[in-house]
């Protein structure tokens, strides 16, 4: 990422402001697409736009993707909707003006694809913008190399090269039967070790991994990691090829739900970005917290419920932060380890049952340590006939153990209902173990006030 002196963009902002378009052409000839995007993030929306338009077709499509949805939405919103056709969708391929499409208004999305001259490439956007845009169907592109198996060499190398005339990078071959049903792919090693092949289908390698139009997008990040692919082919329920998926778009896709992810896991109810406006922010935040807040109010009553056993022993109030916090923090690692092994795929929904039972041990030995610690300091400080001490050690036992399996639990649940699981971390299992840890606590100290303290 090029970093931008404050000398350097009070430079830029004085040949903005003179209008200099040639001293302008000069320095953004030698920056990147992805550099100019992170260069109009210091730069307010007009000198962006001056920017912008000095910029050739090819290089401003380029940038407008370089950029995040909402500095994008601005500068398409000063656009006409025949400059967005010709412009920026005429450069670029299919599922990044898919992408780009679908962040438009309906109305606009309708005259963008009338304006654009090239029928076939806008035969493929409206067939790629039928498809979830969280499934491959809707990150795919249509921009590829394919070949017939049938095809000997010298027909195979010149379709090849006429093909290719129109591709910014190749990643493979692909080959197809008279049906389009995938076939194999075809390295390019064997265009030079095997000059003379009748066939194609003689040569290639059958049975590529591939995957179909409905596959979810988190799956897809999967199979490029297992198998170490920069391009995996999109196929339809009858096996014909529709589409290819590259490993940057894969890599977007990650790094959004990952986003996402830790969001949820933070307490924020939305997608919210430093620079985001004051309401922005207080609305992504606000849910969390107020239901923070309900927690907190019910922790109080319950504490209210059990006021007389603060007045016969008033050393119960010194450990409620311990309980507390203790029922959260392992209730937080249970959940994460779950939620990343679901995300990674090293956990199934299917195993749910013995990941249960492994948690439960974990908390068990967990629970041991942590209560036995605190025992022995309770020992020392309150003195071992003391009912806290008792009281404490157990609760801690009981809180440890149910918020481990509790941890588990949840994002289990809500994986097998197609619910995030990442909204089981942070705040949500921090307030329910919370309250339920205080319960214990509470529920255990009475009882024993009550059996060691009949009077009481």
């Amino acid at each position: 990422m090029k970093e931008y002196t404050p000398e350097y963009l009070d430079f830029l902002r004085d040949i903005i402001n003179r209008r200099d378009e040639e001293a302008a052409r000069k320095e953004l000839t030698a920056l990147h697409p992805a550099d100019i995007a992170e260069l109009y993030q210091d730069l307010d929306l007009d000198e962006a736009e001056f920017l912008y338009r000095l910029l050739d077709d090819q290089t401003a499509a380029d940038v407008l993707m370089e950029l995040d949805e909402d500095d994008r939405h601005k500068l398409l919103s000063a656009m006409s909707t025949e400059d967005i056709a010709r412009q920026v969708i005429d450069h670029l391929d299919t599922d990044d003006a898919v992408d780009i499409i679908q962040e438009l208004d309906e109305e606009d999305r309708d005259e963008i694809l009338s304006h654009i001259d090239d029928v076939e490439q806008a035969g493929d956007i409206i067939d790629l913008l039928k498809y979830d845009e969280d499934t491959a169907g809707g990150i795919m592109g249509t921009e590829m190399i394919v070949v017939n198996e049938n095809w000997s060499m010298p027909q195979c190398v010149q379709e090849m090269r006429k093909q290719a005339e129109d591709l910014d990078e190749i990643y493979y071959v692909y080959v197809v039967d008279n049906d389009y049903r995938l076939r194999g792919v075809f390295p390019l090693k064997k265009m030079i070790t095997h000059p003379s092949v009748s066939k194609i289908k003689h040569v290639m390698e059958v049975d590529p991994v591939s995957v179909k139009t409905d596959t979810p997008v988190d799956e897809l990040t999967l199979d490029f990691e297992k198998y170490d692919l920069v391009a995996m082919p999109v196929v339809d329920s009858i096996g014909r090829l529709v589409g290819q998926i590259t490993v940057d778009d894969v890599m977007d896709e990650a790094r959004e739900q990952s986003e996402r992810d830790y969001q949820l896991a933070s307490g924020l109810s939305g997608d919210v970005e430093s620079d985001d406006t004051l309401f922005d922010q207080t609305k992504a935040r606000l849910p969390w917290l107020l239901i923070g807040i309900l927690g907190g109010i019910g922790n109080s009553l319950i504490l209210g419920h059990f006021e007389s056993g603060f007045a016969v022993n008033p050393a119960m109030a010194l450990f409620i932060p311990l309980i507390g916090g203790t029922g959260g923090n392992v209730g937080i690692q249970s959940s994460a380890i779950i939620v990343q092994g679901l995300a990674n795929g090293s956990l199934d929904v299917k195993g749910s049952a013995k990941q249960l039972f492994k948690e439960l041990g974990v908390g068990l030995l967990n629970a041991c340590i942590i209560s036995l610690l605190v025992f022995v300091y309770n020992i020392f400080a309150l003195g071992p006939t003391q009912v806290t001490t008792i009281a404490v050690s157990l609760s801690l036992f009981a809180v440890v153990v149910f918020a481990s399996v509790f941890g588990t639990f949840v994002p289990l649940t809500l994986e097998r209902f197609k619910i995030d699981p990442a909204l089981a971390t942070g705040p949500f299992i921090s307030i329910t173990n919370d309250i339920i840890g205080m319960v214990i606590y509470m529920s255990i100290s009475s009882a024993l006030l009550s059996a060691m303290l009949p009077g009481a």
